[in-house]
Parts: structure tokens; C-alpha cells; sequence
């Protein structure tokens, strides 16, 4: 059986751990030349890729750098010839704070990281992606992104505003011959969430297992649909909003 990634480039930005990790290694066994992006944890994750067979490489990068990204992009380019799929997931959290706790540092780095470095990524592979009239572009928002409540202020803004720019990059550019779908993670276990879902928090706990599935999901799972949008599978599907959260959000 053909692997569904085969002779296709992937990017991944927070690859270092988490759904970002996952989608990496899941993209690299289904065939495809990965470039590992994060500013911790790409060298080790690219290294388990070349050890499983496939071929990774490892780009340290603060994506929310725009200059940093542009190098990154050109990089990644020239070692692979083109990138196939760009899958924006890098992201961090904040502490749930609500508007007037929220210092300008905090705003500024969680969009920096959360929004801009869509932008910056986005921006600096699309070129050649129309260059050859194809690609896809799976950016990861949130059930944040849907309705307040499941994020702070920053971090509620930052998942709203990554739904919109994928759906305007879909106006722009289905024509061309680029798909571009959001990702909605509900409670995932990661490194980012870790310490949350060890929380004695009466509160948290009952947050994550209100989800009709009863349990909060692991980063394979979020791979699991990456690959779908990634994959020629998902040729006829642009502009989605592929909310994967146990029902969470169905109540």
C-alpha cells in the first residue's frame, strides 16, 4: 500500500514536542522529507525521524521572528527543493488572564507566536507553492478559537484571529491550486499542558472531562487528522474548521 505523504516535503513549526512532534514523525513514516521547526527539541525529533528511516532536518527557530523565518524558509527550500505542506503549530499559552491582568508583554509575545508566526510562514513558503500551483497549509487554532472561555484573553484572540486568516488564505488562494484548513484541538496532552492537567484543580479537571468522550486526547490523535488535510485524501477540502475535541464542543 502506498504511504499517503510519499515524495511530498512537509514543514512543521512547534514540532520540538507535543502535536507537533507527532505530526512530524507520523508525516516522515507516510513517506515524507521533513523539516522540523521549533526553538527546543527539533535536533532530537529530526534525529528520531533519520533513525526510523526517513529524512528530517532540524531548523532552531523563534518563529516569531520574521527574519528568522525567512531564513528558515529559504533553508528548508534549498535542502528539499519546495515544501509540499506547512503545517503552522507552533503555539503557547498564557495563564487564563482576563483582559485588564494582562501585561502588553504577555499580549504581544502570545500573538507573536500564536498569530504572527502563521503570518511569517505562511508568507515566506507560498511563493512556491504557486510557483507550482499546489500545496496545503494546516494551521492548529483551538476550541479557543470558537467561543470564550477555554483560554485567556490573549490566547482566546490569538485562536479566533488563526480561523480567519486561514479563511482568508483560502480565498486567496484555492484558485491556485492551495488548500488551506484549521485544526481545533479540545484538551490535548502535551508538554504545554502537562502541568494544567496535573493540577489538584477541582475546576480544570472537571473542564477537560466534561467532553462527552471523557478524557482529554493525545498528540497522535491530532497527527492522525494533520495527515488527512496533509494527504491527496483531503483534495476537495479548503477553508475547514476541523475541530477535534471528544464533543467538547458539541455540548
Amino acid at each position: 500500500m502506498a504511504r499517503r505523504l510519499e515524495g511530498k516535503v512537509a514543514l512543521v513549526t512547534g514540532a520540538g514536542s507535543g502535536i507537533g512532534r507527532a505530526s512530524a514523525v507520523r508525516f516522515a513514516a507516510e513517506g515524507a522529507q521533513v523539516a522540523v521547526v521549533d526553538l527546543k527539541g527539533a535536533e532530537e525529533v529530526a534525529a528520531a525521524i533519520d533513525a526510523a528511516g526517513g529524512e528530517a532536518l532540524a531548523l532552531t527557530t523563534d518563529v516569531a521572528d520574521e527574519e528568522a523565518v525567512a531564513a528558515m524558509a529559504e533553508v528548508a527550500v534549498d535542502r528539499f527543493g519546495r515544501v509540499d505542506v506547512l503545517m503552522n503549530n507552533a503555539g503557547i499559552l498564557e495563564d487564563f488572564l482576563p483582559a485588564a491582568d494582562t501585561p502588553t508583554e504577555v499580549w504581544r509575545r502570545v500573538l507573536g507566536v500564536n498569530l504572527d508566526a502563521q503570518f511569517f510562514t505562511s508568507r515566506a513558503l507560498l511563493p512556491q507553492m504557486v510557483e507550482r500551483g499546489d500545496g496545503a497549509i494546516i494551521n492548529v487554532a483551538s476550541t479557543a478559537g470558537l467561543n470564550g472561555g477555554n483560554g485567556g484573553a490573549t490566547y482566546t484572540t490569538s485562536k479566533h484571529a488563526v480561523i480567519g486568516f486561514t479563511r482568508q488564505l483560502c480565498f486567496d488562494y484555492a484558485r491556485l491550486g492551495i488548500r488551506c484548513n484549521v485544526i481545533c484541538p479540545g484538551a490535548v496532552e502535551t508538554g504545554m499542558t502537562k502541568e494544567i492537567f496535573a493540577s489538584p484543580d477541582a475546576a480544570v479537571m472537571a473542564a477537560v472531562e466534561s467532553a462527552p468522550i471523557g478524557r482529554w486526547a493525545q498528540p497522535e490523535e491530532l497527527a492522525n487528522a494533520a495527515l488527512f488535510l496533509a494527504s491527496d485524501e483531503a483534495s476537495f477540502v479548503n477553508g475547514a474548521v476541523y475541530v477535534v475535541d471528544g464533543g467538547f464542543d458539541s455540548k
